[in-house]
């Protein structure tokens, strides 16, 4: 879903669509995206702290999301990171 996803954000960063939340963001540049990145990810540590475990999937969901974004906006494939993270398990890095 993750690699779909992508496809989805990276489709919508060339072929706009009016009202998107994606080609908002895209829109607004990588220091809102950061922010929303930011945002996010303390959403996630409250939501480990006290909101119970659906939250928690709800909140990872929205941080891989507004990451996502983020790697389209900086042009990263997630091929990119596969691969760092495939090198640091193997003790390459």
């Amino acid at each position: 879903m993750l690699n779909e996803l992508y496809r989805i954000i990276r489709d919508r960063s060339i072929h706009p669509k009016t009202g998107s939340y994606t080609n908002q963001l895209l829109q607004q540049g990588y220091q809102r995206i950061a922010q929303k990145v930011g945002e996010e990810a303390v959403e996630v540590i409250i939501a480990v702290g006290n909101q119970g475990r659906q939250r928690i999937i709800e909140e990872v969901a929205d941080l891989y999301y507004h990451l996502l974004v983020l790697l389209v906006d900086q042009g990263i494939e997630l091929q990119e990171i596969e691969t760092e993270l495939e090198k640091r398990h193997s003790g390459k890095a």
